[in-house]
Formats: C-alpha cells, sequence, structure tokens
C-alpha cells in the first residue's frame, strides 16, 4: 500500500505516535504515577489505602477492579448531585458529565469529564487525520460531509452539563474554533458550525444534508459515527430528497424542514445561489434509484463523485450494515479510524485502508493506564479468567482475547470498560487489538449464555442464506423469552429485497418468500450456537425452538425513535443486540407481521 508524503504538522504527530508506541511500558509507568499523583488526596483513593503511594505493584495490590459500573455509581451520583465541591474521585475540577448512550447494557452511564481530559481527547483527534492522509492523498483540497448530531444538554443539581460524548465534543471550544477559523484544512466540514448544534435532529439532519449536497463536487470524504448512523443519514436522504433538490434548484431552504432562523442564516451562506442544474443532477439520480431494479446502489458515489472513502466504525457488531454500506457506496473504502468509548479515548488504526474486518487498533499509551485480563478459554465473555492476574499493555500475547481495564486521568481506576480485544500484532512496543465484542451476555435461558460475537456470527450465517433469495437483513435484535415453557431466543429480523429499497416491502417478501426458508434460518442460527445451547435444546430440552418474527418495514427506525424520546442521542445510538425491557418487546411484537420456528432440532454429540 503506498504511503504518501506528510507536511510537517503531520509528521509531529506520526513522530509522536512512533515515540510513545516504541516507549509504550516507561510512558504507561508514567502515566499511572501522573494519574495517582494529581489525585494523591482523593476520597477513593484514601478509602481504599493508597496513601499517596504512585507505583503499580501498591496500586495493583490495594485498589479493586471495578466490576461493573454499580461498583462506582455511588460516587458518581455524589458527583452529580454536589458539584465539585470535594475530590471524590478525581484531584481535577469536573466540568461536564458524559452519558454513554446504554445501548449495550441498557445502563446509561454517567462519567466525570475534566477540561485537562478534553484537551487529551482533542489532541488523540488530532492524530487521525494525519495517519489517513498517508494513504489517501489530496484530502486537505476538499471537504468532509461527516453528519454530526447533538443532543441538548441538561444540568445535573449541582450545576454540571450532562450531555452524550459526541454532543459535548461538538460543544467544546476547540472543535468550535477550528470551524470558525478553519484551522485545520484536514478536518474543513460542508456542515456550519450552527446547522451542527442545532438540537432538533430532523432540521439539523436536513441542513446538513442541504449543505452536503449543495458542495457535493467538493466533497472528498462522507461519514457518520458508526455504521447504524450512516445507514440512517442515507434513509433520510431516501426520504427527503426531492424537498432537498426544491432547496437547491431555488437557492433557499424552505422554513417547512428548518425553522430556526440561526440554522436558516448559515444555510444560506452556503447556498449562495440557485443551483437548478445540480438539483436536476440529484433528482435524475434519486428518481433513477427508485424505478431502475439497481435502486440505490452507488448512491453515495454518484451525489458525491469525488469521496475517496467512507469514515464510520463498522467493528463489532456494527459489522451488520458493512453489506449495505458497500451497496450505498460501490464498494468505497470504509475507514474505521478510532477505537473510543464514553470513558475514554484509546485507539487508532494505522492501517486505514484495511478491510473492515480486519481493523486493528493501536492503543496510544497516554490516553489512560491500561490492564488486561484474560477471557475465559471457553469464550464466556461474562466472566474474567480468575487464575490469572492482569497483565500490563506490553505483556498481552498475540492471538490472546482480553479483556480492557482502564484508570484515567478523570476518577476511574481499574474500571472495566465492557470490551473484548484480541492481540493482533504489535506497533514498536505497544500491542494492536482487534474488537472482538462487548463482553456481557445477551441471550440466556438455561446454563446457555450468548454472546455478542456468536449471536452475530449465527446471524450472518442465516442472513448468508437469505442472500441467494435477493433478500438482506437490514437490521435485528433478540430477545430471550421465557414466558413459554421452556423459554427460547426470539430474533426480529427486517428485511429488504436485494437491489430495491423502496419502503412497506418487508410483508411483500413474508409472504413470497416460502415458509420453509425462514424455517431453514432458524435451523442454521442454531447449528452455529454454542455446544452448550445446542445440549439444552436437544439432550436436557430445557431451550425451546429458536423464533424468528419479521417486523414491518422501518421498524428499526422506530425503535431508534422510541430511544431518542428515553434519551438517547442519535449520534451514539446503536441498535442493541438484546433487548430485555418491556415496552421495548412490546413494540417490536406490535410490528410482527410474520414468524417461524425451528422445525428440527441443532446437531448435538455429548461430550462434545
Amino acid at each position: 500500500m503506498k504511503i504518501f508524503p506528510t507536511s510537517e504538522l503531520h509528521n509531529k504527530a506520526l513522530e509522536f505516535i512512533e515515540e510513545v508506541t516504541a516507549n509504550a511500558d516507561q510512558v504507561q509507568n508514567q502515566v499511572l504515577s501522573e494519574i495517582l499523583s494529581r489525585s494523591a488526596n482523593v476520597e477513593y483513593l484514601q478509602r481504599h489505602g493508597l496513601n499517596g503511594h504512585t507505583d503499580r505493584k501498591t496500586f495493583k495490590k490495594v485498589i479493586p477492579i471495578i466490576n461493573t459500573y454499580d461498583d462506582i455509581k455511588p460516587d458518581i451520583d455524589r458527583i452529580i448531585a454536589n458539584g465539585n465541591d470535594t475530590a471524590i474521585l478525581c484531584g481535577q475540577p469536573v466540568t461536564k458529565i458524559f452519558c454513554s448512550s446504554g445501548t449495550s447494557s441498557a445502563v446509561r452511564k454517567r462519567i466525570p469529564v475534566t477540561e485537562d481530559d478534553t484537551n487529551r481527547r482533542w489532541f488523540f483527534r488530532s492524530l487521525v487525520m494525519p495517519v489517513v492522509s498517508q494513504y489517501i492523498p489530496g484530502l486537505e483540497k476538499g471537504k468532509a460531509m461527516y453528519i454530526m448530531i447533538v443532543k441538548p444538554e441538561v444540568k445535573t443539581p449541582g450545576g454540571l452539563a450532562v450531555s452524550a460524548s459526541t454532543t459535548g465534543f461538538y460543544n467544546c471550544k476547540q472543535f468550535q474554533d477550528q470551524l470558525l477559523l478553519k484551522t485545520d484544512p484536514y478536518n474543513n466540514y460542508t456542515s456550519p458550525i450552527e446547522t451542527i448544534l442545532c438540537e432538533d435532529s430532523h432540521q439539523s439532519m436536513y441542513s446538513q444534508l442541504l449543505c452536503g449536497l449543495y458542495q457535493n463536487d467538493l466533497v472528498f470524504r462522507v461519514g457518520a459515527p458508526f455504521g447504524s448512523s450512516f445507514t440512517l443519514v442515507m434513509r433520510y436522504l431516501q426520504e427527503h430528497w426531492p424537498y432537498l433538490c426544491s432547496d437547491i434548484r431555488a437557492g433557499n431552504v424552505d422554513d417547512t424542514h428548518v425553522k430556526d432562523p440561526v440554522v436558516r442564516d448559515a444555510v444560506k451562506k452556503v447556498l449562495v445561489e440557485p443551483n437548478p442544474r445540480l438539483a436536476d443532477f440529484i433528482e435524475t439520480e434519486c428518481k433513477r434509484s427508485q424505478l431502475s431494479s439497481s435502486s440505490w446502489e452507488g448512491i453515495v458515489s454518484r451525489l458525491w463523485p469525488n469521496a475517496k472513502y467512507i469514515e464510520t466504525i463498522v467493528t463489532g457488531t456494527m459489522s451488520q450494515y458493512i453489506p449495505t454500506i458497500d451497496f450505498l457506496s460501490n464498494g468505497l473504502p470504509i475507514v474505521c479510524a478510532r477505537y473510543s468509548t464514553s470513558e475514554c479515548y484509546m485507539g487508532i488504526n494505522l492501517n486505514p485502508l484495511c478491510r473492515p474486518d480486519e481493523v486493528s487498533y493501536t492503543l496510544i499509551p497516554t490516553m489512560a493506564y491500561y490492564e488486561f485480563f484474560p477471557v475465559c478459554s471457553n469464550n464466556n465473555y461474562n466472566a474474567l479468567d480468575e487464575a490469572q492476574q492482569p497483565v500490563d499493555l506490553v505483556n498481552v500475547k498475540l492471538g490472546q482475547e482480553y479483556e480492557i481495564f482502564i484508570t484515567t486521568y478523570t476518577g476511574l481506576y481499574r474500571y472495566r470498560v465492557g470490551d473484548v480485544l484480541r492481540v493482533s500484532g504489535f506497533k514498536n512496543n505497544a500491542p494492536q487489538f482487534n474488537f472482538i465484542c462487548r463482553s456481557n451476555t445477551l441471550l440466556s435461558i438455561d446454563s446457555d449464555k450468548t454472546n455478542e460475537m456468536e449471536l452475530q456470527n449465527a446471524v450472518n450465517k442465516a442472513a448468508d442464506h437469505l442472500r441467494k433469495l435477493n433478500v438482506s437483513l437490514v437490521d435485528y435484535t433478540s430477545y430471550a423469552d421465557t414466558s413459554t415453557i421452556p423459554g427460547h431466543y426470539v430474533l426480529y429480523w427486517e428485511l429488504q429485497q436485494c437491489n430495491n429499497n423502496n419502503a412497506a416491502i418487508t410483508s411483500n417478501i413474508a409472504t413470497s418468500v416460502s415458509s420453509s426458508v425462514f424455517e431453514e434460518c432458524c435451523l442454521i442460527m442454531e447449528e452455529s450456537l454454542s455446544s452448550v445451547y445446542r445440549g439444552c435444546r436437544v439432550y436436557s430440552k430445557s431451550i425451546g425452538p429458536l423464533e424468528i418474527k419479521i417486523v414491518e418495514t422501518g421498524t428499526f427506525g422506530k425503535l431508534l425513535d422510541y430511544a431518542v424520546t428515553q434519551g438517547a442521542a442519535v449520534n451514539q445510538y446503536k441498535t442493541p443486540r438484546s433487548v430485555k425491557l418491556g415496552p421495548i418487546t412490546e413494540l417490536l411484537n406490535s410490528w410482527v407481521v410474520s414468524n417461524y420456528f425451528s422445525l428440527k432440532c441443532p446437531v448435538f454429540v455429548p461430550g462434545t
């Protein structure tokens, strides 16, 4: 893969990566010492008897593992209630609270953030484009149409702002200054800052797409935070392109879709004049997509012909969206640039043009102090291998899978992130990791414990079977139904005809495809699940036949809408791969058009 020359500023960023990865262990030791020195007098560390020690040995001896968010929640609740009156977790003032999406655990975790950490996150982000520009030249000559949606901030009783981490980043001074002053040509966005900070998601999405389409020939990269959010943007385009074309043709923005006067004025500065020629082009492409058998295939590369890649995250269960994104973009490279959580920014993909299923992240040693617990050999990702001690960053072994624990500058100590990573290689002395899955068990009826990765693999095999009939899986979730005797797994599937994105087709698919095909999909999934599951199905009969429920077209869009009403942020939303709350299963069941069971038992050999 050819590497292109970089600017002096980018060279400094790449030199930094070289230096900290070459001296990873020394950097990690320094990071832990800094964290513990800055917070030596905080209540949490005093409570556990660290008594000012900053060395690794004492730290690991006296500070307990935080296995779940509930272990630290009482202290965070006090910070939320009291503001920064006391140093409970962190020696520096807490300036805001980040709220996780809650889609993986059904718990919306609240994470303290300091001004120093905001600067650290900003610096981490500044390392991404120097890496990408080595492999994709000329990005500084164009713009990025990267759709960014914020959610309103709320104030805690103690006066701290609470927001989604993406919202917090878009609200930070560094980001806003970069957009307003255009200080970085590699991060020149088509969206004015006013459209990004608009708290109405519909007005924000509409105005950002409008600006991105109007500047279509300047767009060199297209993106959204997650694969799910990228496909959401494309569905929005599919529904609203006639109105967008009308505004481009008039060189104005209709107040039907954008009522906020501040946003309207910002968009008008982009739409400097009517462009009927561009409007006709967009209209032609979108109409052709609706009328022809090829549908929306390649719509991204057709509407933004100079786009060089798609920037979005499609690792883990987000891999579900890879075929859809490939279809929409005519196979443009998908760049998964960074690995981050609400708690901490951690890893960068140093080989951005790799295949999505080969993405490997190099953890930046300056961001936090990392520890790794080997996962159990039986792939029970919900349990740690308690027979082994956690190892430091430089002591992980190639090919081994670990759960990652972090100690951060913001007051999380030996905190279980909940991600399973596999060591895929090394950058100098720093390991590189594939993201495997979340560690939590998704489905369990008896002694079975089906995790995220196992479920995804089973779904992929069944979806491959459907593709032979030109039917594709749009999205899915699951549910462990214990209301029946015995209990059984339920999968909710939204489908569409391959090469056809027209609305209201799921019910047609459900009636046109033979029921035996869906029954075969049920069995394929069961054959792909663990031997423990198959033993419960066949031998002890403590689990009933797996069920697939086909839901109406647009169901997972409605699920997103529901999540937003419950406080989720559009930009951070990820379809939950398992649902447990009654209201959600009630909603899903109300949109079911047909259901099917596995009519055969999967193969199970006792003792295997």
